[in-house]
């Protein structure tokens, strides 16, 4: 395995065992993932896209998925909902992005992923399918949460 895929793996890891460990109160992991999002979008733009062979292996339990994204929201509290770059109306529950829906997405991704390579599956094939995935969807996850992220820190609200 490349040193790159090495890497890349490490920061899956690390990013779900910061999602895992968020708590009530504790902003550390958020402070952590501040810095880990701009790590995890440069290592999967170098990954080589997987030839599109079907559906992306979607082991999804949409239970599971729905519980980490309503514990995400409640733990985030304020710090959850953000501003898309069209978003124009005054009143905070019609914010269009939410912190605890890109890193729920962004978690499921990795955590499936993560899941294959420890059932023995073929390394190069599940990089290459959370590129294909990572430019299809979660990418954008990943560029909204940095981007909130930043704008939280520059703030001084993750501190």
């Amino acid at each position: 395995m490349a040193s790159e895929d090495s890497e890349l793996l490490a920061i899956a890891r690390r990013y779900c065992e910061l999602v895992e460990s968020l708590d009530e109160g504790d902003r550390a992991p958020l402070i952590h993932l501040n810095e880990l999002l701009p790590r995890l979008h440069a290592a999967m733009a170098a990954v080589v896209p997987w030839p599109d062979d079907g559906a992306l292996d979607a082991d999804l339990d949409l239970d599971q998925r729905f519980e980490l994204f309503s514990r995400l929201h409640r733990l985030l509290g304020d710090l959850d909902g953000y501003w898309m770059e069209y978003d124009v109306t005054p009143d905070r529950q019609e914010m269009s992005g939410s912190l605890a829906d890109d890193l729920t997405d962004i978690y499921c991704e990795l955590k499936n992923g993560l899941a294959r390579l420890e059932g023995n599956s073929d390394t190069r094939r599940t990089l290459g399918r959370w590129r294909t995935g990572f430019c299809k969807h979660w990418g954008q996850h990943v560029v909204d949460a940095e981007r909130h992220l930043y704008a939280l820190a520059a703030r001084d609200r993750l501190y």
